[in-house]
């Protein structure tokens, strides 16, 4: 039987208003968020200053998403024992330790890179458990409207990152990008106003369940980073120790039925392969413009901007579209907009970047009608208990997908894997890798869409 909370349920949990509310998620998410890439820019400047390699630098970003991964299933199952209003006040507090610590310490590298670890085990609960707030306290009339906000949320902090970096960068110092997360702070009162007090909910923290997860994932995301055989390995046995521990454990991290729940597990599947893929184009497309245009990074950045834009405002319309339309009528146009946007880039490679551009807008589109309304389809499948750990493991799966993502496609080209088909409206060899590519994107679209038909179409939803 599916998995959605009960009217009974529903009516136990206060609703909030999402008028007051909505305002001040935005601006904890955008400041979240923003950390992911506001650093990008700046490693040739860190790296010069500290003397050390381009491997060296790349913990200023790699240490920060570990961290965050990591603490965006930990902060998840913690919210279905202890009170949300303490977890995000606590997140934020843990936030803004590390960034002043990293601001204080900056002579010291090895200081930065503790610190950066602090941001991101602080930063990590603001998108868990507001994803939370909104499955649990927010009617369902409200969800698709508010799930698409914080997409167009996520989209633009992740867009106008590298901007913000480079102007603080530029103008001050790149050390000053460790005072920007201390914004958060403002908006602890209000989360402490609105939220409702919750008391202590029954159950214990397994510590040893939470570490389990929290190593193999660190192991598979330094793996993606840095391919030695041994941390796969180290991740994959960590990965079975902690099933069979959760099979056993009085009280796990995360409960075996949950696994059970046919169609959170489809949506988890769903979102792999499509997070996968669109992290994947957005590796690719850079790489592309570079190499077959011979574009400057500038120049790729405005390339690229405008599809960035789009996402930002039609996140908003693909949740309005869920709660009005259904959350398969968005996947569905969603998905639809991926396969033609990658087919016309596809047979345009090598050809003017902005007919790219242009044809980049379905991609961006198409994705954030996805990723509102497959969030918003795997809070129903979660009942009001499950929600926390539920919409944790969403956003882990988002997470490593897209480190897969990128790692695949990396590996495809650097062995020359996808050099075996010459499209004949192509005009030049190099073009070749990236058009099989997208091609192969666009099949991998096809396959999720025909997999969430079956998972959720009216017939199997109702049977599950």
């Amino acid at each position: 039987m599916q998995h959605v909370a009960s009217a009974t349920e529903m009516a136990q949990e206060q609703v909030i208003d999402a008028r007051k509310a909505v305002p001040w998620i935005i601006f904890l998410i955008f400041f979240a968020v923003l950390n992911e890439t506001v650093f990008n820019v700046s490693t040739p400047e860190i790296a010069k200053q500290y003397g050390i390699t381009p491997t060296g630098v790349s913990w200023v970003l790699t240490t920060f998403i570990i961290f965050f991964g990591i603490g965006s299933v930990i902060y998840g199952r913690l919210s279905d024992i202890f009170s949300l209003k303490k977890l995000i006040v606590a997140g934020v507090l843990i936030y803004s330790v590390g960034s002043a610590l990293g601001f204080a310490l900056q002579a010291w590298y090895p200081a930065v890179i503790f610190a950066r670890a602090v941001q991101g085990a602080g930063a990590s609960a603001i998108p868990a458990l507001v994803m939370v707030v909104v499955a649990r306290y927010f009617s369902p009339s409200d969800r698709g409207k508010v799930f698409g906000l914080l997409t167009s949320t996520v989209s633009f902090a992740i867009a106008v990152g590298p901007v913000v970096g480079g102007f603080v960068s530029a103008t001050f110092h790149w050390t000053y990008l460790f005072i920007i997360p201390l914004f958060t702070l403002i908006s602890i009162p209000f989360f402490n106003q609105i939220l409702p007090a919750e008391k202590r909910k029954p159950g214990s923290v397994d510590i040893l369940g939470a570490a389990l997860v929290a190593f193999s994932v660190a192991g598979i995301t330094v793996y993606l980073s840095f391919p030695h055989w041994y941390y796969l390995a180290a991740s994959i046995a960590l990965l079975i120790w902690f099933v069979a521990h959760i099979r056993k454990a009085k009280d796990p991290f995360i409960e075996p039925s949950l696994f059970r729940n046919k169609l959170l597990r489809g949506g988890l599947i769903v979102g792999f392969l499509i997070f996968c893929t669109v992290m994947g184009i957005m590796f690719v497309i850079p790489l592309m413009l570079a190499k077959v245009n011979d574009l400057s990074t500038s120049t790729i950045g405005l390339i690229l901007f405008p599809g960035a834009m789009c996402s930002v405002v039609f996140g908003t319309i693909g949740g309005n579209l869920a709660d009005k339309k259904g959350n398969n009528f968005v996947v569905f146009i969603g998905l639809g907009l991926l396969v033609i946007s990658l087919a016309a880039i596809a047979f345009m490679v090598g050809h003017s970047p902005w007919f790219i551009s242009a044809a980049l807008l379905p991609t961006y589109v198409g994705f954030s009608f996805v990723q509102t309304a497959l969030a918003n389809r795997v809070s129903l499948t979660l009942e009001v208990s499950e929600t926390g750990v539920g919409m944790g493991l969403f956003n882990l799966i988002s997470f490593i997908s897209g480190a897969v993502g990128t790692a695949l496609v990396a590996k495809l080209l650097d062995g020359g894997m996808m050099e075996f088909y010459s499209n004949p409206v192509l005009n030049s060899l190099a073009a070749v890798p990236y058009s099989n590519l997208l091609i192969i994107f666009a099949a991998v679209v096809i396959v999720s869409g025909l997999l969430y038909k079956q998972i959720f179409g009216k017939k199997a939803a109702a049977a599950a």
